[in-house]
């Protein structure tokens, strides 16, 4: 048996918003700014945020990339978003650095999955469930490549359209047919846009999956007895989690119309709960990716008071916050996807050698 160590450093994760005009200046502009703010550019793992009035942007993104970052290995994820915090700006990048090598968190994270075949042609075209079902098996087969399945998936977040709303409850087919094979479900979360990443695109699909066992975290939520996603899954010292929105997850009626503020507070305090099951606090929030319908948007600095009543001085997580057009149930206003990493937790190497 060896001595437990202290947790590594977390390294700090960035957000920057495109400037210049143009999306190849901005593309430019973000990926040199990230350049010169990550100290260390090994294992870093981008997000490339899009909107809707620039989705040609991937191409001067991808040329940015290379040209300051030629180390960098794969392909990001995409999100077709609504609007970024500055108006004016057509992308942004997310930098997340890598787990610190003596302690590697187990995570693979797949580029933003499609429904293209590989002629770069709509497969299952006006078929939203057919779509869906692709998208996972795709995502399957580049787990394969890195010698794991959809068994080891720790979320599975979703971009689909408000056209596929009626549609959407039926993808929880293939779900359940491909997903949750050793015990557990992946969390998930589902955001809407007006438009997605190419005509005839119905749903982009993010997955993320870990070489560690898995184990589900439910502070006792009974409605997902019957869901095909977790609220949380533990995989090392990583608590990954679903979308959060205001919801009551007894009766499941959505709380506080029209109110975003209060639907902040109920969704934070439901994170919580998530990350108190797990061990942790909110001290291990590594980060949150929030979604604002545009009732929410112009609520920003009200959102990030509520943030810090909830969450209490100690929590330090990397905030995102981009545009929706709107989520899967009319009444939310707003939609969170966060991320934990358990100070406490054991090392899965130093658990292996006891």
């Amino acid at each position: 048996m060896t001595a437990a160590s202290p947790p590594a450093p977390r390294r700090a994760a960035v957000t920057v918003l495109g400037r210049g005009h143009g999306a190849a200046a901005q593309a430019r502009a973000a990926y040199g700014a990230l350049r010169a703010r990550v100290a260390d550019p090994s294992g870093v793992r981008f997000t490339e945020y899009v909107t809707v009035a620039a989705p040609e942007a991937h191409f001067e993104l991808a040329a940015a990339r290379a040209a300051m970052f030629p180390q960098a290995s794969g392909v990001p994820r995409m999100v077709v978003v609504e609007s970024l915090p500055d108006d004016r700006a057509l992308l942004a990048v997310h930098a997340s650095p890598g787990a610190p090598d003596a302690r590697p968190d187990g995570s693979v994270r797949l580029p933003t999955v499609l429904p293209l075949d590989g002629h770069g042609t709509v497969v299952h075209r006006d078929d939203f469930v057919g779509q869906y079902a692709y998208c996972l098996r795709r995502a399957g087969k580049f787990l394969k490549g890195a010698g794991l399945s959809l068994d080891h998936a720790v979320t599975t977040f979703d971009y689909t359209t408000p056209a596929t709303r009626r549609a959407y409850p039926q993808c929880a087919g293939p779900r359940r047919e491909l997903l949750g094979g050793a015990g557990v479900f992946p969390g998930a979360g589902g955001i809407l846009m007006s438009r997605l990443h190419a005509p005839g695109v119905l749903v982009a699909l993010d997955v993320t999956a870990s070489r560690h066992p898995l184990t589900a975290v439910n502070p006792g939520w009974r409605r997902y007895d019957t869901l095909t996603y977790s609220p949380g899954v533990l995989a090392g010292r990583t608590l990954y989690m679903s979308g959060f929105a205001a919801l009551d997850m007894e009766t499941q009626q959505a709380l506080h119309a029209g109110d975003p503020v209060a639907q902040t507070e109920t969704v934070l305090r439901a994170v919580l709960e998530v990350v108190a099951e797990a061990g942790g606090t909110a001290a291990d929030l590594a980060s949150l990716e929030e979604y604002l319908c545009p009732p929410a948007w112009g609520a920003r600095p009200a959102l990030a008071a509520a943030r810090a009543r909830v969450l209490g001085a100690a929590a330090r997580p990397a905030l995102t916050s981009v545009g929706c057009a709107t989520l899967l149930r009319r009444e939310f206003l707003t939609e969170v996807f966060p991320t934990a990493v358990l100070a406490d937790a054991p090392d899965p190497a130093e658990e292996a050698t006891r």
